[in-house]
């Protein structure tokens, strides 16, 4: 797991704030923090939980998961795959079944995307150890 970066989070926060034209207290407010608290937050003085960052995101009408990553509580690798999953889920044009079908299929992409990853960074170490092991075949055998 990513290591908690406060500050980034803060100024992030205090951006997206200021986007939404709200001040300090109207933002603890939606959010049903305190307004110390959230300055406090938005200076990186402190650390909200997974919670309060789902309050905040609501507040401010951004994902959650964009707070995640913010914080360092999501890698933005995971944070692609929630989006997309979310996607698929809210998607009222498709039936349940179709949802459930789709993300099965998702999720079979990404296993087979994986283990061709790996095999891949397999195959390049097994080639820079035999170029290693070739370094010394160009010397004279040894005499006896």
């Amino acid at each position: 797991m990513a290591t908690l970066n406060v500050g980034n989070l803060g100024e992030y926060l205090r951006e997206q704030r200021r986007n939404a034209q709200l001040s300090l207290r109207q933002l603890a407010d939606a959010a049903g923090v305190s307004n110390p608290y959230l300055s406090q937050i938005e200076r990186g003085l402190r650390k909200p939980s997974a919670d309060i960052l789902q309050q905040l995101a609501k507040a401010l009408r951004i994902s959650a998961e964009t707070l995640y990553v913010q914080a360092g509580i999501l890698d933005e690798k995971d944070r692609d795959e929630l989006e997309t999953r979310a996607v698929i889920l809210a998607d009222p044009s498709i039936s349940e079944r179709q949802k459930q079908v789709l993300l099965q299929i998702y999720e079979s992409f990404r296993k087979e995307n994986a283990a061709e990853h790996t095999a891949e960074n397999a195959d390049a170490a097994a080639a820079g150890s035999d170029t290693d092991s070739d370094a010394g075949s160009d010397a004279a055998p040894p005499s006896h």
